[in-house]
């Protein structure tokens, strides 16, 4: 790419996107082409042909997804596994259609199985059963893998595919019902310190609601109080959490400087797993990222772990040997970046 290539980021307005777009600023592209929802459709086949012939971008960051956390994934299989596939369908195939001369497909690591051996290898992709409640959204992002690799093989296009770990970061959803844990932990903690400083108004400010009443009676469906924070699980789960301007960066350098062939072995006779880890290498309890949370935001109370509830997978933590074999490596430490997302949430409060 160069300064004044056509790059199309597709869903700049979510975590993944934006941080993508902010990157690309930074470092002096000057042609980049935004479309928002309601401007653009990707689902409708006939509108994304449309633009691309329109527009013909040289170059396209697919990040545009529908997302959300267990509940959100489990609740809507059908809505998941269906905008997702017609998304990347029309997406990567106007890009072969138009000439696009490299496309950069973002997914998940949700793709490997539930019982995937630790760390997640690229080639352990399609080795067993996937964890159920996000089953859907992991077929669709193990498709678009799989169209990628494809029209690579019978086009000679020149498509990349990366997973992301689990990401956080400016723009992140704060939604105490649908967001991811660390997002949904800096949300909670936050609000059990303003009930416990007796800040009302904030709280009420902060939830939207008309009474302080309101707001405590909603949060105790959390197990939020100004004395203590509840948490699903035993707080033993371990995961990795990967700062969103990371992944951008990490993404852009892909595109700089690395291409399809580059993601494996020439003489192999099948060509499988060509996607891209992208990920600190690094894992946490949920419980120390509690612990750190609640240092950050400065709450005093207790953080009481529920044994009740599921824990889920005990681990998910990515083997990113193969991206930092093609010579990107990661900035922003955990605490660091707890610190930078919980700033920047306060902010969008004021």
């Amino acid at each position: 790419m160069n300064k004044n290539s056509k790059i199309y980021v597709a869903g700049h307005r979510g975590l993944v996107g934006s941080a993508i777009l902010a990157n690309l600023e930074s470092k002096g592209y000057q042609n980049i082409i935004i479309r928002t929802h309601s401007q653009l459709d990707l689902t409708n086949q006939e509108a994304v042909a449309h633009f691309f012939q329109e527009q013909k971008p040289d170059y396209v960051f697919l990040a545009a997804a529908k997302v959300g956390g267990i509940v959100a994934n489990n609740t809507y299989r059908a809505d998941f596994i269906y905008e997702n596939m017609m998304i990347q369908n029309n997406v990567i195939h106007q890009s072969y259609i138009h000439q696009v001369k490299k496309l950069l497909f973002l997914g998940s690591t949700c793709i490997y199985p539930k019982n995937a051996p630790q760390p997640m290898k690229e080639d352990c992709l399609l080795t067993g059963p996937l964890e159920y409640t996000n089953e859907p959204y992991a077929i669709a992002k193990i498709a678009g893998i799989k169209m990628c690799e494809s029209y690579n093989l019978q086009y000679n296009t020149n498509f990349i595919s990366v997973m992301p770990t689990n990401l956080y970061g400016p723009n992140d959803n704060f939604d105490l019902e649908k967001s991811h844990v660390l997002p949904a932990l800096i949300r909670k903690i936050h609000l059990a310190k303003l009930l416990s400083e007796n800040k009302h108004d904030e709280v009420v400010k902060d939830l939207k609601v008309n009474t302080i009443e309101e707001a405590e009676a909603y949060l105790k469906g959390f197990g939020v109080s100004g004395n203590s924070v509840e948490i699903w699980g035993s707080g033993k789960p371990k995961r990795e959490f990967l700062w969103s301007e990371d992944m951008a960066d990490a993404c852009v350098f892909i595109m700089e400087n690395r291409d399809f062939s580059d993601t494996y072995q020439s003489d192999e006779k099948e060509v499988r797993n060509t996607h891209i880890n992208i990920g600190t290498g690094e894992d946490v309890s949920i419980k120390e990222l509690a612990e750190t949370i609640k240092e950050t935001v400065g709450f005093k109370g207790n953080l009481v772990f529920n044994t009740d509830k599921p824990d889920g997978t005990m681990r998910k933590l990515t083997d990113v040997s193969k991206l930092n074999d093609l010579g990107w490596k990661r900035g922003v430490e955990l605490q660091e970046g707890v610190s930078r997302v919980y700033k920047w949430y306060q902010e969008g409060q004021e």
